[in-house]
């Protein structure tokens, strides 16, 4: 499951930096891990399990895939304009949107002194790994990832081109606008299929991608298998970790992995934010 989660968001990661022309973009970037968030506390605190819910079988992972999709959503109406997506409002809006949903999220959280006890809903704030899933609903994480990696395989080809700007993809026959609606799209129901089962997960999406470039360059045919293989590998390692550590009883309870990408993704954040402004200055 760690490496079904990494996977998906390190290809995740790659499609938002190439579409929006954004190295620090993120699979988080457009409200998917807070809307799935909220939802799943929304469910945890019963607002949500209804009797039409139990009937149609809907659980807490149905709901937090609704949830992501359904901020996503907000965040298309937002940004798009006259059937085109603007990169710099797209942002802007996933900003916003994030916000308010991790406000509504604290809001419930700490009203509801029942959640804070139990700790079961602890696991859609900071992101971990879960060990209790039913086959069910790791097949469906797995199926929704695979499906719709394969259809970023098949749109690779076209996102080198739309690196290169707007006019010359153009230019050379890649429609531009609709490759953004359809890889937005399908890299944004990759990571809610997977923030519905592990939380919001930081920072995999975005080290990943750099990673891969610094190894075998900007070519997206190449990329986008080298950072899902990356993304495996990595936040499988992480959870390893974290497990690891509790075992050896040097934590006294099991540290969620999303606490550790957290710590390792934050310090390389930075990194990147500072090569920007060097290679900005040095341009000026």
């Amino acid at each position: 499951m760690a490496s079904l989660v990494g996977a998906a968001l390190a290809a995740a990661g790659v499609v938002y930096q190439a579409i929006l022309r954004n190295p620090l973009a993120d699979p988080y970037l457009l409200g998917v891990s807070s809307g799935a968030s909220l939802a799943s506390l929304l469910w945890y605190v019963g607002w949500l399990s209804t009797s039409a819910a139990t009937l149609l079988a809907v659980g807490q992972q149905a709901f937090a895939l609704l949830g992501a999709l359904a901020s996503v959503a907000v965040v298309f109406l937002v940004s798009a304009r006259r059937g085109r997506i603007d990169p710099v409002t797209l942002i802007l809006a996933g900003v916003i949107v994030n916000a308010v949903n991790g406000a509504l999220y604290l809001l419930i959280y700490f009203t509801h002194p029942e959640i804070v006890a139990r700790g079961g809903a602890f696991i859609f704030l900071v992101g971990g790994i879960q060990t209790n899933l039913a086959t069910q609903q790791e097949l469906a994480a797995a199926c929704a990832a695979g499906i719709g990696w394969l259809v970023l395989a098949y749109l690779s080809g076209p996102l080198s081109v739309a690196g290169l700007g707007e006019a010359e993809a153009e230019s050379l026959g890649v429609r531009i606008h609709r490759l953004r609606w359809v890889g937005l799209i399908v890299a944004s129901f990759i990571t809610a299929a997977v923030v519905a089962v592990s939380g919001p997960i930081g920072f995999v999406g975005l080290i990943c991608p750099h990673l891969a470039r610094l190894m075998i360059g900007h070519d997206q045919r190449r990329l986008l298998p080298a950072a899902t293989a990356l993304g495996a590998v990595l936040l499988a390692a992480a959870d390893a970790i974290s497990r690891y550590l509790t075992a050896d009883q040097f934590l006294r309870t099991q540290l969620p992995v999303g606490v550790l990408t957290g710590l390792l993704g934050g310090p390389f954040f930075l990194l990147l934010l500072w090569r920007s402004r060097r290679r900005a200055e040095a341009v000026a």
